[in-house]
């Protein structure tokens, strides 16, 4: 297994640790991530790790707005195969499986993964036990609604305070169970059930979001519909300079780890921003 500590909070000058994203999905919402055959997905990750990723977060499940669920046989069809491939060839570099579901992250962490990405908060009411019993660490998200519907009419009286509240919420039962705060990463999960406006409120906040000053926070902003609407991008391929602008502001928000779909990109904005200190 991977040495996993190091990697849940940000480098040396506030620089965010960075997560490359594998879809072994045939519909996720950005072509470029889509790796549904798991050779395909093995050899994307090993060039990832090349560009400069600290983690790699594989997901066999498509949650982008309207998706269709998959059936729990499906997901670890997709991600059991491609999680072992990735930990032979990757031994030291950290692995995320992202999951609403219970069964799949059992599976996934006696495959070879470290961390489980729940963008559902732990809906599932068996993932609590799984992170116990496997003494891993755990990314909360926040989602309003379900990816069916979540972006129909979303409404907050106070998006900021209301995220933190339902992620307070997920985390306390999390630490009552005896979980550390330092294995509870939290996302406000940028364009779950938000529009532009709650998008944009809640990336100002940055770590205003996180329940607890010890929890790593992460973003996943990456080519989302966020830059559509204040770019006007309508093609997620054309969503690039935007995510880099985001991930440029990440380190002055107290950002620890950032899920992306371009890897060198990300680590070269890094590099140049480490060298001009």
């Amino acid at each position: 297994m991977a040495d996993w500590r190091p990697m849940l909070n940000h480098r040396e000058g506030g620089i965010p640790r960075i997560m490359g994203v594998i879809n072994v999905t045939p519909d996720s919402f950005h072509p470029g991530s889509r790796s549904p055959k798991t050779l395909e997905a093995i050899a994307r990750a090993v060039r990832m790790a090349e560009q400069g990723a600290d983690w790699i977060d594989v997901g066999g499940e498509s949650t982008r707005p309207g998706a269709t669920p998959v059936t729990i046989d499906a997901e670890v069809e997709r991600v059991i195969p491609t999680i072992t491939g990735i930990r032979d060839a990757l031994p030291d570099v950290c692995i995320s499986i992202d999951t609403r579901r219970a069964g799949v992250a059992r599976q996934a962490l006696d495959a070879g993964a470290d961390l489980v990405n729940d963008v559902s908060s732990l809906s599932d009411p068996g993932m609590l036990d799984v992170i116990i019993e496997h003494g891993c660490p755990v990314c909360v998200m926040h989602m309003q609604g379900l990816p069916q519907n979540m972006q129909d009419n979303p409404r907050y009286e106070d998006v900021v305070a209301e995220v933190r509240g339902t992620l307070g919420s997920a985390t306390g039962h999390l630490m009552d169970a005896g979980l550390e705060p330092g294995m509870i990463v939290v996302d406000p999960g940028i364009g779950f059930g938000k529009n532009l406006e709650h998008n944009l409120a809640l990336l100002s906040a940055g770590r205003d979001i996180a329940p607890s000053k010890d929890m790593p926070l992460m973003w996943g902003a990456s080519r989302k519909s966020l830059f559509r609407d204040l770019l006007g991008r309508e093609s997620s391929g054309g969503r690039l300079p935007g995510t880099l602008g985001v991930a440029a502001m990440a380190p002055s928000k107290g950002v620890d780890l950032i899920r992306v779909h371009d890897v060198v990109d990300h680590a070269d904005l890094y590099a140049v921003m480490s060298a001009l200190g």
